[in-house]
């Protein structure tokens, strides 16, 4: 109940208008992308789901810096350690408030960024799995680096250094699941997002309470 309560204001705080920046970031990729090659349908449909997902993987250091530091900034952290709130438990939390905020919206954007990039039906259904697989793992890795990089003064610059290397094996899997040329893509994708999740509470714990004695 407790962190039924801790989602749903996660979510009252994450939801919001800057929620529709990333996606409007990755819509407009998908529209500047075809004056880039050319309107060819058999380019784009070769290259676009690539694309889109390099647009999400991008998309996604959108919204870091407001999962993590106005909360500090504000003394809810302390004031969760003060009601006994397990710091782990206010990861999981902020990591399916995220999600909720910002990988849903992307799903959803996913079929115009399709027709704009004149993918076929079954690659966009192909992505819409991979981003469902892959969307966890990223919301996950988004809130670990918030909160690794809350307290750093150059936090902002090194959001993208830390995520995206993170974050290719999601690209890698994704792409392959796609485009079929990697058997086992779906399940290596589906792993590497388990195994986001299974770590990124533990990391995020330990540096809100690192924070919290500094």
């Amino acid at each position: 109940m407790r962190l039924v309560l801790l989602i749903r204001r996660d979510c009252s705080v994450l939801i919001g208008a800057a929620v529709f920046l990333p996606i409007l970031f990755f819509l407009l990729v998908a529209v500047l992308f075809p004056f880039a090659v050319g309107s060819d349908r058999m380019i784009l449909s070769r290259t676009g789901s690539g694309v889109l997902w390099v647009a999400a993987l991008l998309a996604s250091l959108l919204p870091i810096d407001r999962l993590v530091t106005p909360d500090i900034e504000n003394g809810f952290f302390d004031h969760y350690a003060a009601r006994n709130i397990s710091e782990e438990w206010i990861a999981v939390a902020r990591i399916i408030a995220h999600w909720l905020s910002f990988a849903v919206p992307l799903m959803v954007a996913l079929l115009p960024a399709s027709m704009l990039l004149s993918l076929d039906w079954s690659v966009f259904w192909k992505s819409e799995a991979g981003f469902l697989l892959a969307t966890p793992g990223l919301a996950a890795l988004g809130v670990m680096i918030a909160a690794l990089t809350a307290r750093v003064k150059a936090g902002s610059a090194l959001t993208a250094l830390l995520l995206l290397p993170l974050a290719v094996p999601l690209l890698i899997f994704g792409c392959g699941a796609v485009d079929g040329h990697q058997p086992g893509a779906f399940l290596l994708l589906a792993a590497s997002s388990l195994f986001l999740l299974a770590v990124a509470p533990f990391v995020i714990g330990a540096a809100l309470r690192v924070g919290q004695e500094g």
